[in-house]
């Protein structure tokens, strides 16, 4: 069987570019996963921030903070648009407070 030959690919393509091709297709969805979950955690910091629930509001802020700590280190966000997010989120639920 060391005649098996693998099949030809269409002209001008590699191996290693579609390869490369699928990866970036999964990471792709990956990231697209992630950032949709850090949206939808900062919408129920905003949620409980309209109803004025301030207990809910500070433990919706904390997981937010979580998602999106844990989205910067994955490489899916950018450290600036972290310190952004939290400070608008900690502002919003501060406001609370007063």
């Amino acid at each position: 069987m060391a005649d098996a030959k693998k099949p030809k690919l269409p002209k001008g393509r590699h191996r290693s570019q579609i390869k490369r091709h699928k990866q970036s297709l999964k990471r792709a969805e990956r990231n697209a996963t992630i950032r949709s979950e850090v949206r939808t955690f900062i919408k129920k910091v905003r949620q409980s921030v309209e109803k004025k629930d301030a207990a809910l509001a500070k433990t919706a802020l904390l997981d937010a903070i979580k998602k999106i700590d844990k989205a910067v280190s994955k490489g899916i966000l950018h450290s600036k648009n972290r310190s952004r997010k939290i400070s608008r989120l900690s502002k919003l639920v501060a406001s609370l407070g007063k």
